[in-house]
């Protein structure tokens, strides 16, 4: 049996996850950052974690000895949309969220598979909460941050998807977490860096953006992630959700029926909060709105010294403590009674070492992505790769990436798949820095191959809009002019709207490993009978 803890400092760390390791610059790994979440818990006994940038092999060893170290049990979560490989370099990674409704009617069996599959390697890793499953509608084409994250445009699509992953997750044991409540879909700008408003009538958001959230519960899901956004229809003080009553103690608790943890979004996003106000007075104004546990908190001393402060001075009600703690207590318990309360501090009580990235696992991810590939323009009967003329090159494939300033967990090389299957291609990478001067021989040099395959990278990411930049735009629009582009869209399919008169438009959903090879598995089969004779398939 588990032991909360009595102390007030101890309850009130309890409500505490900060992060372990990042993928922003400077980037750190989860091994490297644990010696400050060790001295760390020597004075304050936090709750939990927010795991980022770790690896298969170290990091279940690093969770393992804090757990250990810990007075009380810790819950570790993490960002595990595309699946574990997401934080942990070697474990599997599937694609974007937006693809699984591509596969049309398995959509909901896909996606459970990959969830279950999922819940097993972060169970085999020492974790214990997928920061998943988005339950936001993508509504607005111009939302920077969700895009491809979400699994669809209507609250049908989107419902019965996040069903089935929370489904896939309980079946396993794996907590899961609707995000981001009440909806961030409709957003035209990233709450990582502002404020979002999202000014839809009550009405229609209660039609829209909460529909999937109601499934959410219906279906037991156990965490319910806040976002920072402001809805003055259903606040009309304008505050960010994360902080208001009206939205999470009035229509979460009482209107939708939720029972399980609110959990805030990271709160070193810009959308949290103003950075000049102090952490502890933010951090009480969360608690006293119904958030559980403050993610993502950058300086715990500060935060738990103010609230208990604040709670001794009669400042901030000690029940609302005492309520938020029996919320995350009882998913500790919950796991315990599961798995056994040795699985905190070894994993494999809940599933073996071997489950992370397990063979069975990548070849799911690898048929989901090929499953998800869809021609938006051109005809699939007859798109075919032609031969090389005289005297020219097999197929050039361009891939664009609009950012490189952050370091992504999934990134993977198009390049060798490419060049594996097409010996006599080329393989260009433009980057943000490119120059004018390093383009304008580009397509020349495309000019010189059989056919143009334009690959753009166009998902969200934290902090960095997503899109072509404006001189990427231009240089694939020369290209399209000179003709015979088969233009990817490794991610939203908006980008395609822009290009109707390319040769083929094609929509990859993602940029992730699988995606990549699955795209060149789909122009491999495209080849003429002669390119074809020439060079046999080198893909698995």
């Amino acid at each position: 049996m588990l032991t909360p803890p009595t102390l007030l400092r101890d309850r009130i760390s309890q409500l505490i996850f900060p992060r372990i390791g990042s993928n922003m610059m400077p980037t750190i790994s989860v091994e490297d950052d644990a010696p400050r979440i060790e001295a760390l818990m020597e004075k304050y006994p936090i709750g939990g974690l927010c795991l980022f940038n770790g690896d298969r092999i170290r990091t279940p060893q690093t969770l393992t000895r804090l757990q250990s170290m810990s007075r009380f049990p810790l819950l570790v979560g993490t960002d595990m949309e595309r699946g574990l490989g997401q934080q942990l370099k070697g474990a599997t990674v599937f694609p974007h969220a937006m693809a699984f409704q591509a596969t049309e009617e398995e959509a909901e069996a896909n996606l459970e598979a990959s969830a279950r599959a999922a819940a097993r390697e972060a169970l085999a890793a020492g974790l214990h909460i997928s920061f998943s499953p988005v339950a936001d509608i993508n509504s607005n084409p111009a939302n920077p941050i969700i895009a491809t994250r979400a699994f669809g445009t209507t609250p049908e699509t989107v419902s019965s998807l996040v069903s089935a992953y929370i489904r896939g997750c309980k079946h396993e044991g794996l907590f899961s977490t609707a995000k981001h409540f009440p909806g961030h879909g409709d957003t035209d700008v990233d709450s990582h860096e502002v404020l979002p408003v999202v000014k839809r009538p009550r009405k229609e958001i209660e039609d829209l953006e909460l529909v999937p959230f109601k499934q959410a519960i219906q279906e037991g899901v156990s965490l319910m992630m806040t976002a920072h956004v402001s809805y003055p229809t259903l606040d009309e003080s304008g505050i960010e959700a994360t902080r208001s009553a009206p939205i999470l103690r009035d229509l979460l608790r009482k209107d939708m029926g939720f029972r399980g943890a609110v959990i805030s979004d990271s709160l070193l996003m810009e959308g949290a909060g103003q950075r000049e106000e102090h952490p502890g007075t933010r951090a009480a104004a969360l608690i006293e709105a119904g958030v559980d546990i403050l993610l993502d908190v950058g300086d715990v001393p500060a935060v738990v010294d103010y609230l208990e402060e604040a709670v001794t001075s009669g400042k901030l009600d000690e029940s609302l403590i005492d309520a938020a703690l029996d919320r995350v207590w009882g998913l500790k318990v919950r796991f315990a009674a599961r798995f056994g309360k040795g699985a905190f501090i070894d994993p494999s009580l809940a599933q073996p070492l071997s489950a992370i990235g397990h063979e069975e696992n990548k070849k799911l991810a690898d048929r989901l992505a090929s499953d998800a590939i869809q021609i938006a323009i051109g005809d699939d009967a007859t798109l075919r790769l032609r031969p090389p003329g005289p005297g020219q090159k097999g197929p050039i494939c361009f891939l664009i990436r609009p950012h490189t300033t952050y370091s992504d967990p999934t990134q993977a090389p198009l390049e060798v798949a490419f060049l594996n299957e097409f010996i006599n291609g080329t393989y260009v990478e433009i980057t943000p820095e490119c120059e004018d001067d390093d383009l304008h021989p580009l397509i020349d040099l495309a000019a010189s191959h059989s056919d143009v395959i334009v690959a753009v990278i166009v998902k969200p990411a934290a902090w960095h809009r997503f899109g072509l930049l404006p001189f990427q735009r231009q240089f694939v629009r020369d290209l399209v002019d000179q003709g015979n582009v088969w233009l990817a869209a490794m991610g939203s399919p908006l980008v395609l709207a822009e290009f109707q008169d390319v040769k083929a438009g094609i929509c990859v959903y993602s940029d992730v490993e699988p995606s990549m090879k699955a795209f060149v598995r789909f122009l491999s089969a495209r080849k003429t009978d002669s390119e074809a004779g020439s060079n046999h398939s080198n893909l698995p």
